[in-house]
């Protein structure tokens, strides 16, 4: 801030200025020119001398803005200068000047330290200026490309014409896939884009990630789990027919050798029957076990209509009416609007719905005020979707990502299949099967129709 003295000083050098043009005025009306001649030069003195210090007030202020401007912060003003008036105008500009290098250097750490997390990001990271120049990317981008110093899209022209017609006609908030191909390998891209300005220029993000990668990653993991729980199913049915069969062979040898039958008494023969009927059984449930693995595998294709969700879930509703009375679960339906119908294939879907009400059945039978609720609607997108909710005990989180893998069950005497299939059916549809659980608080499965609505 510029000091009082300062202020003292303009003021009084306006004040004379003022009486000194009085003086003049008046010498001028009065026609006493010999005097008016000296008082005209007083005010033309004073005048140059109250510019000439405006003006070296002006030129710091405009040098110490310039110098900022240039991110030149070295500069700094003699605070104990022969003005006084000058000392405080001086101090507020170098306390200024620290604030804003503080500031600076703060802002370049941060972006520094933000650009050493992009490069170290796996997505592939760029932006784009409206004339194609890339004012940044990271490694992750440069190796997905395999290019390095990528400037301009027009590279992108000497890896894949393909590629280079991809980002030239990019529009902010769009989704592409690109795969390309060399003599190492293939890469699945995924590609999106947004819209930002920095410093008044705008210009476009762009983010990539070799889906493929991730895919394989995900497909090896899935089946992995499979495997883990097909091993453990088929372990359970072979094991007791590994032990009977041994049993069964002790009565008919010893030392290795065949007895003669008329050593068998009726105690032998029965607990051979006994132990052939559990072979027999063991071999059934192991067949049904690969009939429920075959089912999964040769669903039809949809044929789907348009269906209005009141008149199906009524059906629904009878058909499940007994053990739902058995199960004395009150329960709601919501459907918004009341006319609203989805575009599917009423046996599958009939299935899917079949099998969550009776999970959720079976999830409330030993719970206190257990309640079902089905609800329809359409969000805030213009999607279809539906909800089956209840407030049961839920799903472990440990098991959440294992829940629609075929033959993981939770149940005692559960087959495993009937959310791997419900899952299957909706993606045959184009749809999607998703499930949140909070534990005695609510747990839903949400059967999301985005993808294949029929308006």
């Amino acid at each position: 801030m510029i000091s009082r003295n300062f202020y003292f000083q303009v003021i009084l050098r306006i004040t004379l200025i003022t009486l000194t043009s009085i003086g003049f005025s008046f010498l001028l009306l009065t026609k006493q020119y010999l005097w008016s001649f000296p008082i005209g030069l007083l005010i033309l003195i004073q005048s140059v001398f109250l510019t000439k210090l405006v003006n070296n007030i002006n030129r710091k202020i405009a040098y110490f803005f310039q110098s900022i401007k240039n991110d030149d912060f070295a500069l700094r003003y003699p605070e104990q200068s022969g003005i006084s008036s000058f000392n405080n105008l001086h101090q507020s500009l170098n306390l200024l000047n620290e604030k804003i290098q503080q500031s600076y250097l703060k802002n370049e750490a941060q972006e520094k330290y933000y650009q050493e997390i992009l490069k170290q990001s796996d997505i592939g990271i760029m932006t784009i200026n409206a004339k194609g120049h890339i004012v940044f990317v990271n490694p992750q981008m440069e190796k997905l490309f395999d290019h390095k110093s990528l400037n301009h899209i027009k590279q992108l022209n000497q890896l894949d014409t393909n590629l280079y017609n991809l980002f030239a006609t990019l529009k902010p908030f769009e989704r592409k896939l690109v795969v390309l191909t060399n003599e190492r390998e293939k890469k699945q891209i995924s590609i999106k884009s947004t819209a930002l300005i920095s410093d008044d220029n705008e210009l476009l993000l762009v983010v990539a990630q070799d889906i493929l990668k991730e895919l394989d990653e995900k497909e090896t993991e899935s089946w992995m789990r499979l495997i883990r729980v097909l091993a453990h199913e088929i372990m359970n049915s072979i094991a007791p027919i590994t032990s009977i069969s041994d049993s069964i062979i002790k009565y008919y040898k010893e030392n290795g050798i065949a007895i003669n039958t008329d050593q068998l008494d009726n105690n032998t023969i029965k607990n051979t029957i006994r132990g052939l009927e559990v072979i027999k059984e063991q071999g059934n449930d192991l067949m049904e076990f690969v009939h429920s693995y075959r089912s999964l595998l040769n669903l039809p294709k949809p044929d789907r209509s348009i269906v209005p969700f009141k008149r199906f879930i009524d059906k629904i509703l009878v058909l499940m009416e007994p053990e739902i009375k058995k199960s004395l679960v009150p329960y709601e339906i919501f459907i918004e609007p009341s006319d609203l119908d989805f575009f599917m294939d009423e046996k599958q879907l009939s299935l899917v719905f079949i099998n969550l009400i009776k999970n959720a059945l079976y999830s409330l039978q030993n719970c206190n005020n257990g309640k079902l609720i089905i609800s329809a609607k359409i969000n805030s997108q213009g999607n279809k979707y539906i909800e089956i909710i209840d407030n049961g005990p839920g799903i472990p989180a440990e098991n959440i990502e294992d829940i629609f893998i075929p033959f993981f069950t939770t149940k005692e005497k559960g087959s495993g299949v009937g959310l791997s299939l419900s899952k299957q059916i909706l993606q045959l549809h184009g749809g999607t099967l998703e499930i949140f659980s909070k534990p005695f608080i609510e747990t839903k499965f949400i059967l999301i129709f985005d993808k294949f609505t029929k308006n």
